[in-house]
Formats: C-alpha cells, structure tokens, sequence
C-alpha cells in the first residue's frame, strides 16, 4: 500500500508563510504539535515524506515522531498536546492495524475531542472500520479491485485522480477509495477515473479527518526509484488536504 524508499525530503517545496492557529482551544499552543507515526505500521521514508508535507505547510507545525522506537509512544498523554495526528503509508492493512489496533480508542478519543486525522494511503484505510479505526461515516475499499478500476495491479505505478476538478496524475500503490453513506456530511476533494472517492475530509465528533489513498506526499526520489515519471509532483494536494482538514 505504500513506496518503501528514502523520503528525499529536502525536495519538497519551500513551506508557505507560517500563520498562527485560529483554531478554537488552540489559541495558546504555539506552535502546533504534529505527530507522525513512524514504525513497523509503515514503511521506510512514508512517515519522512509525511512530516516534510507538514513542515511545508502554512500551519507553523511541531513535527514530532511517535512509535515503538521513537522518543514518544502513541498514547493518550501524547495526543493530548497535540492538534493533528498523520498516519502514513505502510504494508498490508491486516499487519497495520495488528500493531495499532491496541491505540483505536485513544486515536477515536483524540479525533472526536477536536483532534485532527490524516491518513494516507494504508493510514487511509486505517480511518475505515474493516479493520481499522472507525473515523469514517462508511468504509473503504481496495481501488484495484473497483468496477472499471484503472490501475490492476499492486505495484508501484501512476494513478489520475480528479483533485477539486482538475485532472492529476499521482503516485499510487494499491490504495484505498472511500465510501460514505448518502447522509454524511462528507467533502469530498479527490475522485478515480472510475468515480470513487480518492480523498475526502469528514467531522468524526468535534475533529475531522483528512484521508487519500494515492501518494500526493510522494518526493521525486518515489518515481525515480520505481521507474515513473510524472510532470509535476503532488505536494500541492497535500497541502490542499492539510489546510482543508485543519480549517473548521
């Protein structure tokens, strides 16, 4: 579900100007608290390439590391100084949630209280219920295994999305689409060829989550080791995503 290469995170694009949070009961927490997770949920330069987009982004983010072999476990004392928690690509979703299951309701609490969530690709399939942490109004599903699905196999490869409208092409490794049911309050920014959803962003209590199932962080270093070219990277979708999940 996701690239296992080095970040390449001085790639990334410069970040734009930083702004203080006007989010409500964060007025006073300068600078924002980011956690990433980083082990064996995900795999290597995923959660790098996650922060990179962070630290890019106009929000002024404290980037820090959580996992087993970080200075700072997921737990609920860590979520509660933080203001978003990113889940990035890993491996199977089975193996994923097997190391994550024990944090569900901790990760729910932390959301539901005003928190934010962001998946990508395997963290998106994370913010589904089958297994996973159940922050989405509905479920998700493999892309490649969609009716007229564009992409047939689960190798590294090139996927369009339509991204607020307009056509895109994006790195892509057996990702999620996203359903929800008929009365969410959904916004839905990405869509597959094929009419799924490929990003969306959703209340789950008084938090949102963010969720993709493509790779819009993925750096240059992505394509070039998996033999891919594409004419312009992602990052500005990420950093569409993060803005439209932190914005209330």
């Amino acid at each position: 579900m996701t690239a296992s290469r080095l970040p390449g995170a001085d790639r990334m694009t410069a970040a734009a100007s930083q702004v203080p949070s006007t989010l409500p009961g964060w007025e006073d927490a300068e600078p924002l608290v980011a956690l990433v997770y980083r082990g064996p949920a995900s795999s290597p330069g995923c959660p790098e390439a996650v922060a990179a987009l962070l630290r890019a982004s106009r929000w002024g983010f404290d980037v820090r590391y959580v996992g087993p072999g970080e200075n700072t476990q997921v737990s609920t004392l860590a979520l509660t100084g933080a203001a978003v928690y990113a889940q990035p690509g890993g491996g199977l979703l089975s193996h994923g949630y097997q190391h994550l299951r024990r944090h569900r309701t901790a990760i729910r609490e932390f959301v539901h209280a005003g928190g934010r969530y962001l998946g990508f690709c395997l963290g998106g399939y994370l913010a589904g219920a089958t297994p996973g942490f159940g922050l989405l109004p509905g479920d998700t599903d493999q892309y490649i295994a969609s009716a007229a699905a564009t992409v047939a196999s689960a190798d590294d490869t090139l996927v369009e999305v339509a991204w607020r409208g307009s056509t895109r092409t994006l790195f892509f490794q057996d990702g999620p689409y996203f359903w929800v049911r008929p009365s969410a309050d959904a916004t839905v920014v990405a869509t597959y060829p094929n009419g799924k959803v490929a990003a969306l962003v959703v209340g789950f209590g008084q938090g949102r989550v963010g969720v993709v199932g493509p790779h819009p962080e993925a750096t240059g270093d992505w394509y070039a080791d998996a033999g891919l070219r594409v004419d312009r990277l992602g990052v500005d979708l990420g950093l569409d995503l993060v803005d439209a999940v932190m914005t209330a």
